[in-house]
């Protein structure tokens, strides 16, 4: 049997032009000889829909574009994932065989954690699905179903005969999910002595980033074929059916498992393929794994693209400092975008120094794009003496390094309304956790690129650029941190060194360690205690934070959620 699984990237929303998407690729399946097309989860309407799923105009106008689709799948046998409204609402696939709609499985496991709130939305299904497509018995699951080791997986093939576990997904990225996802995988396929072929969505979604890397695994739990990752790709595969029904006469677990039990809420649909033509055999394609510091930067790019192009702005504007956070910025939406589709600032102060004024423009240099000074000292002295006279007798302070930033803020944010670029914030997730960022200021944007990358990996990403072509100074990357807001400021002066900083975010932000587990790790009780007491009170940042692209376990926003107001106290 020949399957095809449609990695696609989708637009959320777009319901006609993600149904002209879906026919094209089953035009393609179908001139592959494919009998068998998958596509993603909610297919027709992009993930996550959130509140559009509660507009009766959104569901009827899926439905509508459904049935289109349905009318298109001639001589092929496909399914989608889309919204369906039978009573309630589910989190469904389309079971479609020669333009006749067979039948709708229902997503049984709804995922309530992290990024997922599916039972905001879904009722869950309670009916185990196979396709017996002449004599090939295809297991239909939707995304979380087949993490679950004995959900619907398990009934599908040893009490529904299906030898194949087909699941559609939109299972979004985080640095190294794609390995833990392929061990689930082979997993699945070995344990019910069945072939496994998941199909995964790519592209970018507000902060989600799907990663694709669409695999099929045979029934010893051996990886087959696997597209590529952050690229739409049609991955086809020939499985070996009688294979799978050989393995399974060597297995008594099968018989063990099957005596007693019947075929109870599993729901079988019946069709027969097209015809059997000649065809050349179909090799695999095994596209390897990229490298971590890779994977990261082309999750970036793809999440930066899809948010720049998908909202229809045409160009972005960064605030070029000379540091390191800006650069790397810069760096990736050059890649992500084209030259042409970016614009970089410098807007020096009074404590800018020679050599990063130097620096900003060299990396301008480097990538090609135009390149606008803007001074910001007579607007600083503006402000300054405008308030002089209510600050007559104050030492100056935070007040007036904030006043900088915000000045270089509106700047950006007056080349935004001009020309309508979009404005991307460059501050990372080590400054956001801490808040060492300036309200109204820094964090000016419409996107926050880095929101999710530490500094560490900041400085691992701009290594990772230079060794496909030199962008960044060295000179950025070997100069101490320093926001250059006052006369010899480092960042170390308010913080923690990065390399003791970040451990500490990544184990109290992403792994929820409590203070005494994280003084166990090594680390002094004082800064472990100031750290938690920084990101504790700068939640009220980071809920005015821009959107940016999650790349880790769990990133802030839809992932971490805590209270603005909140007297609780670690350590």
């Amino acid at each position: 049997m020949r399957i095809a699984l449609a990695q696609i990237n989708q637009t959320l929303g777009d319901l006609e032009g993600n149904a002209k998407k879906i026919l094209a690729f089953v035009a393609k399946a179908k001139e592959a000889g494919a009998e068998l097309v998958a596509f993603p989860e909610l297919a027709v309407t992009g993930y996550p829909p959130e509140d559009l799923l509660l507009n009766p105009r959104f569901i009827s106008r899926t439905q509508e574009c459904l049935e289109a689709i349905v009318r298109g799948c001639s001589g092929i046998a496909a399914v989608l994932g889309f919204p369906h409204s039978q009573e309630d609402l589910y989190n469904a696939a389309a079971v479609i065989n020669n333009c006749e709609l067979l039948g709708v499985y229902h997503k049984m496991h709804l995922p309530n954690y992290g990024v997922f709130d599916e039972n905001r939305y879904f009722r869950a299904g309670a009916e185990p699905m196979v396709l017996s497509l002449g004599d090939v018995g295809i297991g239909v699951t939707v995304c979380e179903d087949i993490w679950i080791p004995a959900g619907p997986v398990t009934a599908e093939a040893f009490w529904g005969d299906a030898h194949l576990i087909l699941n559609i997904s939109a299972s979004p990225y985080h640095a190294g999910k794609g390995e833990a996802r392929a061990r689930m995988l082979s997993t699945r396929a070995a344990d019910n002595v069945a072939a496994v072929a998941f199909c995964n969505l790519v592209g970018g979604q507000d902060e989600l980033v799907f990663d694709g890397q669409s695999m099929i695994f045979d029934e010893r739990g051996e990886l087959m074929a696997r597209a590529a990752q952050f690229e739409e790709e049609l991955l086809i595969a020939d499985l070996d059916v009688d294979r799978v029904f050989r393995s399974r006469l060597r297995d008594p677990r099968r018989r063990q498992e099957q005596e007693g039990k019947e075929n109870e809420g599993l729901k079988v649909l019946r069709a027969e393929p097209r015809p059997p033509e000649s065809r050349p055999p179909c090799p695999p394609r095994l596209m390897p794994g990229l490298p971590r510091a890779a994977e990261i930067y082309q999750a970036l790019c793809l999440g930066l693209r899809d948010y720049v192009q998908k909202n229809g702005f045409r160009k972005v504007v960064v605030g070029l400092s000379g540091g390191i956070d800006s650069a790397l910025t810069a760096a990736i939406a050059v890649d992500a975008l084209g030259k042409d589709a970016v614009a970089c600032v410098s807007m020096p102060g009074r404590f800018s120094s020679a050599e990063t004024q130097a620096d900003a423009k060299k990396v301008a240099e480097n990538l090609g794009v135009n390149f606008i000074i803007l001074p910001i000292e007579p607007v600083f002295e503006s402000f300054l003496a405008t308030l002089s006279p209510t600050f007559s007798g104050l030492k100056p302070d935070i007040t007036e390094e904030n006043l900088q930033a915000r000045i270089r803020g509106a700047l950006l944010m007056a080349l935004s309304n001009k020309f309508g670029w979009l404005v991307l914030a460059t501050g990372n997730k080590s400054e956001i956790s801490v808040g060492y960022c300036t309200l109204y200021g820094d964090m000016v944007g419409g996107f926050a690129l880095l929101k999710d990358v530490t500094k560490t990996l900041v400085y691992e990403l701009s290594h990772y650029r230079n060794s496909l072509g030199p962008v960044i100074p060295e000179s950025i990357i070997s100069r101490q941190p320093t926001a250059e807001l006052r006369a010899n400021q480092r960042d170390t002066d308010s913080l923690p060194p990065y390399a003791i900083l970040d451990p500490i975010l990544t184990a109290y932000v992403e792994n929820d360690m409590a203070f005494d587990e994280i003084v166990r790790m090594g680390f002094e009780g004082e800064v472990v205690s100031k750290v938690l007491t920084l990101v504790d009170k700068n939640e009220y940042k980071r809920r005015q934070a821009a959107p940016g692209v999650k790349i880790t376990p769990r990133a802030f926003g839809k992932d971490r959620r805590f209270p603005l107001t909140n007297r609780f106290k670690q350590g």
